[in-house]
């Protein structure tokens, strides 16, 4: 299906009433581990079970593998799933992959309706520049004997949460997500350039059970001076930090030179922008705390609200500040009306 077309069946009347009729149509084939019909071959009376879901959402995804250059063609919601199995754990408690499940549909659709295709054939690419996407034959290939038991749990989560998107005045918000906070989530401003007013810092407590929690990079003082372009006068103490409302590090100054904890971070690729810095002879060690920027919803907290006994709704308004869980026909509906695209 062409990548327009799927706006007009929203419009149509039959289809999109069928679909607001129905929502518990709008399911993966494969969600758990996010199989795909790219592996030949006859499943087994097992691996049926776990297959036997429906994928008939009318919306499609065109994916650019980043290794083949080839483009994949898949229902949103068999997209959705092997999205939720390349980006989280599949041993995460179901009420965590539901709030993953939501976070990537939310992105995809949000994605699809601002027409940022990344190219003719495709509308997202299979790496963190917009979601991971492991197609089936990879998922069989990491999961080995794990992957039916894995794609029936994914599946399971998806399938429940099936047609549903988190909004914010009734618009898909910008889902963003990472792997493990400091104790507290990351205003957006003080990471990126622009406040969003649904991610704002948050308390997420839970993550200190992440095996990212803490981490530390040694690195030669003479390479941390010739990267920033900076000398510390004999001591990396010869500086001041500031932090965010997140706790994490939003100005070093050195000097009459000033650097951005982001920028820190990602010059010498540290796990977070919460950080320390010492020194001992002549290196730097960063001590670290959490994984990722810090902004939206942190995946190992979203599991350990689960473990508390949270529901995936609890989670995302949580992690998203005055968000409402929506259904994505009624609100794709209304965007598509309101921007008054084309529709081929």
């Amino acid at each position: 299906m062409k990548r327009k077309n799927w706006m007009a069946f929203f419009i149509t009347g039959g289809l999109f009433g069928a679909i607001l009729i129905l929502p518990t149509l709008i399911v993966v084939p494969f969600t758990g581990s996010s199989a795909s019909h790219e592996v030949q071959e006859t499943p087994n009376p097992i691996e049926k079970a776990a297959d036997s879901s429906k994928d008939l959402s009318p919306i499609a995804v065109r994916v650019e593998r980043s290794q083949s250059g080839k483009i994949e063609e898949v229902p949103l919601e068999t997209y959705v799933a092997r999205v939720v199995a390349s980006e989280m754990p599949a041993e995460f408690e179901l009420e965590a992959l539901k709030a993953q499940a939501l976070a990537a549909r939310t992105y995809i659709t949000r994605h699809l309706l601002e027409d940022e295709a990344v190219s003719q054939e495709a509308d997202v690419t299979d790496t963190v520049n917009h979601q991971v996407y492991k197609n089936d034959e990879e998922l069989r290939a990491q999961w080995h004997d794990q992957y039916t038991s894995n794609m029936e749990k994914i599946n399971t989560a998806v399938n429940e949460t099936a047609g549903e998107i988190i909004t914010y005045n009734q618009e898909p918000i910008t889902a963003a997500f990472f792997s493990t906070s400091n104790g507290y989530t990351e205003n957006a401003e003080d990471y990126w350039e622009n406040e969003i007013p649904y991610l704002k810092s948050v308390e997420s407590p839970w993550d200190q059970q992440s095996p990212k929690f803490a981490d530390q990079k040694i690195i030669p003082i003479s390479q941390v001076q010739t990267a920033l372009g900076i000398n510390f006068k004999g001591n990396v103490q010869n500086m001041t930090m500031t932090k965010t409302e997140g706790n994490r590090v939003d100005k070093v100054q050195v000097g009459d030179q000033t650097f951005s904890g982001r920028q820190i971070r990602e010059t010498f690729e540290l796990p977070s922008s919460d950080f320390s810095m010492q020194q001992k002879g002549d290196h730097v060690i960063f001590t670290t705390k959490g994984y990722g920027h810090g902004v939206g919803m942190s995946q190992y907290g979203a599991n350990g609200m689960a473990k508390s006994g949270s529901s995936y709704k609890d989670i995302v308004t949580h992690y998203y500040h005055d968000t409402e869980v929506s259904s994505i026909n009624k609100q794709t509906a209304l965007l598509t009306s309101k921007n008054d695209k084309p529709v081929n």
